[in-house]
């Protein structure tokens, strides 16, 4: 993980973050079709970025990833974790969830919730984040996702 900087993205890196998000997408087989559908959903804002507290993570001068931490206290979510598929494994997804974590227990949220693409679920098990049910998909309808739940306060 060494050359890792994060840092607050920036207003201009909206189109980025989208194409990072749909190319990480991509990444676990989702057809033209479905990337067509769901680009609705992961089309940033540039005013949207500091709202939505997006961090992201660089190496080498390169964005590889980056995290949103959505809403107000007490419960917020993680309203996105994309990382670049050439560093997938390599620890980018890790410390973004732990700063996303670190930053909500300091701004004194006491839950985080995740809806997360059935490809990533293992991730967020494997953070701590708790199994709680399913949620409707925003972009296809029928589709549920896993939802879980991470509990800051016995941190």
């Amino acid at each position: 993980m060494t050359g890792l900087t994060l840092r607050p993205a920036r207003p201009d890196e909206a189109a980025l973050l989208g194409d990072l998000a749909l190319h990480s997408k991509a990444h676990w087989g989702y057809d033209d079709d479905f990337l067509a559908i769901v680009a609705g959903e992961l089309t940033y804002d540039p005013a949207s970025i500091e709202a939505r507290r997006t961090v992201v993570a660089e190496r080498d001068g390169d964005v590889v990833g980056f995290v949103t931490l959505d809403g107000a206290p007490p419960v917020g979510e993680i309203g996105n974790l994309f990382v670049e598929p050439a560093a997938i494994g390599t620890g980018v997804g890790r410390a973004l969830w732990d700063h996303a974590v670190d930053a909500a227990a300091a701004l004194g949220f006491d839950t985080l919730v995740i809806e997360s693409d059935p490809f990533a679920a293992g991730f967020y098990a494997s953070r701590g984040a708790q199994p709680d049910g399913e949620t409707p998909s925003g972009s296809i309808p029928g589709r549920v996702l896993p939802r879980f739940r991470y509990d800051l306060t016995g941190r």
